[in-house]
């Protein structure tokens, strides 16, 4: 794997491992996943938000999630636009993030 997509690969990975539990119910999961990357920065106000809703899997998801955001966080721009690009492709192509 490239170099280059490695640290992506490793966010998505774990959004598929966690995404889910944080996810589970919400209209649009899509929205929400992007609404955490949108920014320069991610947005882990938003997050503990929506962890909050899910106070039985805290204990779990939070160091993934807490790891994802210093992960995003790190990676330069290019790669922040492709992280968001591959959510949007995701959306399009009907994937589901919340089964």
């Amino acid at each position: 794997m490239s170099p280059t997509l490695e640290p992506i690969h490793t966010l998505t990975a774990r959004v598929r491992m966690h995404g889910p539990r944080l996810l589970a119910g919400l209209p649009d999961p899509h929205d929400e996943l992007m609404s955490l990357v949108w920014g320069p920065r991610f947005d882990r106000e938003h997050a503990m938000g929506l962890l909050a809703r899910q106070p039985e899997h805290a204990a779990l998801t939070l160091p993934a999630l807490l790891d994802a955001a210093d992960r995003f966080d790190a990676l330069h721009t290019g790669a922040k636009h492709r992280l968001r690009q591959l959510i949007v492709r995701h959306r399009a192509l009907g994937g589901a993030l919340d089964s």
